[in-house]
């Protein structure tokens, strides 16, 4: 009877467990768990994960946008860094000590900025009143087509519309004047930043891989080296696409400029200038540049010249957007044109002018370090990046270096790269430990302790105890003789020799064999 009973009672629980999803009717009853799907759990699971990240970057954002005195002279130190570096490395490695190559770095290119800001300052200024002069003809030669052509407007509309502009002027003049204040003040913070910029950068071509070095610090170490490896191949993206973007916006400004001078449109250099500038916001800047230039033809030139200003400046934006940056920039720092316009658009919203210059360089560097940190090991994005194939960039996304060991890359070949000297380590070197080195401890050295070395002990060695080793004992050693080795000869040399390398012998050598 207890049997039966017992057994009627599983039954029944069994049964309830099947009615109840899996749990047992008296427990549901108490309000006990429920099994959730693990669906819906990974699908909790990674919305908690996102509002954290997502938190996270609108409180950067945040900070970002109210320190803007101090963020923006810091990125863009970065990208003057990333512009000279290579300079930098190259005085360096001529032999030129850091500091020194630094200081003409800066030097030189301060003063080619100077000569050129006031080389096109002058012709703005030589070029003004011939400006004015053509504008005025304009504004006549409108004001008769206002009245002579289809509007058929009246002398005194016209005369009430420019007394109205006058009073808008004169009503708004207290707004004006705070204006000019706001103005003094933004010159003082600009100025403030243009010092602030010129220290950090100093510092960041002076010793910015030890500053890297030390940030990386507060990462768990055994992330660390990815993240450092994902930082220095971020900033190798964006050496190549500073670099490339400056020969992109010389061009810009050189087709552009050109096409100007011969029309003989009034202010050519400066907007050259403005056209070299707007190059470097990809897309918008390009559009904006070209917008004014076609304006200015327009008003001081006539429709015609201004169709042929508009004609140039699609084909020299074709050129760019077809062949310049497809060759210059490739695969390194390809990112989609809605992301560029999006992040374009979000630099604009948080800092201004100086936001939209920067926001693409900075999302072409986030985008290598992501793709770095989530890539199955660094060295598979580093061939990515420069894989050898057809339509490479001319612009590897990789740092100069002055000397071994200043920048620690993945090897092409798909290994880490070492930052010793050869004597100390290499894949052949010998004097040294090393992959197939002789003289010291190795993978397959002689002279040292190592898998199949000579002179000390290990698994195949020879002159101390090993596996096959001869010169002391072994399981097939002997004497000074053994299996594969004696005396002086043999395949896994003895005294002397080693499998590729060895302090006197050769291949197969040992001892004076």
């Amino acid at each position: 009877m207890s049997d039966a009973g017992n057994s009627g009672g599983a039954t029944t629980g069994a049964a309830g467990e099947a009615a109840g999803g899996g749990a047992p009717v008296a427990e549901r009853k108490r309000g006990g768990p429920e099994v959730v799907h693990p669906l819906v759990r990974e699908a909790a699971e990674w919305c908690w994960r996102l509002l954290i990240i997502l938190i996270a970057v609108l409180a950067f954002a945040y900070l970002a946008q109210r320190l803007t005195t101090v963020v923006i002279p810091t990125a863009i130190a970065l990208l003057l860094a990333a512009l000279l570096s290579p300079l930098v490395d190259w005085m360096q490695r001529m032999g030129l000590p850091r500091s020194v190559a630094v200081l003409v770095a800066l030097i030189g290119s301060l003063g080619l900025l100077a000569g050129i800001f006031t080389f096109v300052i002058e012709q703005f200024v030589n070029g003004l009143p011939q400006l004015t002069d053509e504008f005025k003809t304009s504004i006549h030669t409108i004001q008769d087509w206002l009245i002579n052509g289809p509007m058929h407007l009246s002398d005194d509309q016209i005369r009430n519309a420019g007394n109205t502009i006058i009073k808008t002027l004169e009503s708004n003049q207290d707004s004006l004047t705070s204006g000019a204040l706001t103005t003094a003040t933004a010159i003082g913070e600009f100025l403030t930043g243009v010092f602030l910029t010129l220290f950090i950068t100093i510092f960041f071509l002076y010793g910015g891989d030890q500053i890297w070095e030390f940030v990386t610090r507060i990462v768990p170490t055994p992330q660390r080296e990815r993240v450092r490896t994902a930082g220095r191949l971020g900033f190798g993206t964006l050496i190549g696409f500073v670099r490339a973007t400056v020969v992109v916006a010389a061009v810009d400004a050189i087709g552009i400029g050109a096409g100007l001078a011969i029309l003989h449109v009034p202010l050519a250099l400066p907007l050259a200038s403005l056209v070299f500038i707007g190059a470097f916001i990809p897309i918008i800047g390009s559009v904006l540049a070209g917008s004014v230039a076609v304006f200015l033809a327009l008003m001081t030139k006539g429709l015609v010249t201004a169709l042929i200003v508009l004609g140039i400046t699609i084909a020299v934006m074709q050129l760019e957007s077809h062949v310049l940056q497809p060759l210059l920039l490739g695969r390194a720092v390809r990112i989609h044109p809605l992301a560029v316009v999006l992040a374009i658009t979000a630099g604009v919203v948080l800092a201004g002018i100086a936001g939209g210059l920067l926001a693409v360089p900075f999302v072409a560097v986030l985008n290598t370090a992501i793709r770095s940190l989530l890539a199955d090991t660094p060295e598979e994005l580093y061939q990515e990046l420069n894989t050898g194939e057809e339509g490479e960039p001319m612009f590897h996304a990789t740092p100069d270096t002055p000397v071994e060991g200043r920048y620690t890359l993945p090897d092409p070949e798909g290994g880490s790269a070492s930052s010793d000297p050869p004597e100390r380590a290499g894949t052949t070197a010998a004097g040294g430990g090393g992959t197939t080195g002789a003289g010291g401890g190795g993978t397959t050295e002689s002279g040292g302790g190592g898998t199949t070395g000579a002179g000390g002990g290990g698994t195949t060695e020879s002159g101390g105890g090993g596996t096959t080793g001869s010169g002391g004992g072994g399981t097939t050693g002997s004497g000074r003789g053994g299996t594969k080795g004696a005396g002086g000869g043999g395949t896994t040399d003895s005294g002397r020799g080693g499998t590729t390398e060895s302090g006197g012998g050769g291949t197969t050598d040992a001892g004076d064999t």
